[in-house]
């Protein structure tokens, strides 16, 4: 006989799962996620950062393709296998776009590539310096998502680009639930004037503008990527503060918590074995809309100057360095990285929405 669970952990991801959207808005998550942790293994630039400039093909639709010569690189590195996964190349192959070439004797005599009906610049190189057979070294690349304004590969930049998102949301959550929890924890269960005084610098944190706290924090700390990590992270902890406050003053009351106190239990086992898990299901949902909105401050910081600096590739950076191609008849070079950041952010709600209606004991 088959025995079916009826826990609430059980019920609730049975709701969950019968939610369209949020588990589509999962598995993009999931998707996305293992992109991003791959991303120098899938991005046709494996360069770090994906920043090989080639700017005669700059600004290139999407689909360009064009002939290049690739030439391996002098410097001798000692860079292992993981770490070019995970990393990049730290000394990547030279790429030269051109347009046409002719071998003579020992010469690679070629034309490199210029835009607009411009023939460019006939040069000689040594076949010395490429590896045998050359066939390997010269090749037509596809550009799958065009080119930025610097000649980078556009897909690449949007891959490596969503390290940043993810990273951020994930750093940000973390600190906002050390210092969110534990906070809300103390001043739910103690009351009194311990209460009043977190109370007291939630208010104070809840009154300045998210952003402006961001830019302030940022500029305390130095511009840079770990810096936006843990400047996002400490304006982040006031909501889910306030929310285990309030979960907390409401089960301190409850007889499971006077019999932990009957049986002579401390208040750090009373808070964390026995409060903590019972109301934790409105902290999730939070914590979901949260990895949301720091993906956001992220870009918004990225795209004023004082988030992630280049050549990092940031989907806000991306924003910010081709906004004014919109009306210069390219706008996909900032369409691309706004759909991106639109998508991850309406699938973190979507997710945040369905994990709300699976933990409603009511419904």
């Amino acid at each position: 006989m088959s025995h079916k669970s009826t826990s609430l952990s059980a019920i609730a991801l049975q709701k969950f799962k019968r939610n369209f959207w949020g588990v589509f808005s999962f598995v993009f998550v999931v998707f996305i996620g293992f992109c991003a942790l791959f991303a120098y293994v899938l991005a046709p630039d494996n360069s770090q950062n994906a920043n090989q400039i080639q700017l005669a093909i700059h600004s290139k639709s999407p689909g360009f393709k064009v002939k290049v010569i690739e030439v391996p690189s002098k410097e001798k590195t000692s860079q292992t296998f993981v770490s070019r996964w995970f990393l990049g190349e730290e000394n990547p192959n030279t790429i030269i776009p051109i347009s046409d070439y002719r071998i003579q004797d020992d010469t690679l005599i070629y034309t490199e590539y210029a835009a607009d009906g411009l023939i460019g610049q006939e040069k000689t190189m040594s076949l010395s310096v490429l590896p045998k057979p050359i066939s390997k070294n010269i090749y037509t690349k596809n550009f799958y998502l065009g080119t930025d304004k610097y000649g980078r590969d556009l897909l690449s930049r949007v891959l490596i680009g969503s390290r940043i998102s993810f990273s951020i949301g994930f750093i940000a959550v973390l600190i906002s639930l050390l210092i969110g929890v534990t906070l809300g924890s103390i001043a739910g269960f103690y009351g009194g004037k311990i209460d009043a005084f977190i109370m007291w610098i939630i208010n104070i944190t809840w009154s300045i503008p998210t952003l402006l706290l961001v830019i302030a924090i940022t500029l305390a700390l130095g511009k840079g990527f770990w810096q936006v990590f843990i400047a996002v992270g400490l304006t982040m902890w006031v909501e889910v503060a306030r929310v285990v406050r309030g979960q907390i003053i409401g089960a301190k009351e409850l007889q499971y918590v006077t019999a932990a106190k009957a049986l002579g239990f401390n208040n750090y086992r009373i808070i964390t074995k026995h409060i903590l898990p019972n109301i934790m299901a409105p902290v999730i949902v939070i914590c979901a809309a949260n990895f949301a909105a720091a993906i956001l401050i992220e870009s918004g910081l990225s795209f004023l100057g004082i988030g992630a600096q280049p050549p990092m590739a940031s989907w806000g950076a991306m924003i910010k360095d081709h906004y004014n191609y919109i009306i210069l008849g390219k706008p996909y070079l900032a369409l691309v990285p706004g759909l991106c950041i639109m998508f991850l952010v309406m699938a973190f709600m979507l997710i945040g929405n369905a994990l709300r209606d699976a933990l409603d004991v009511k419904s």
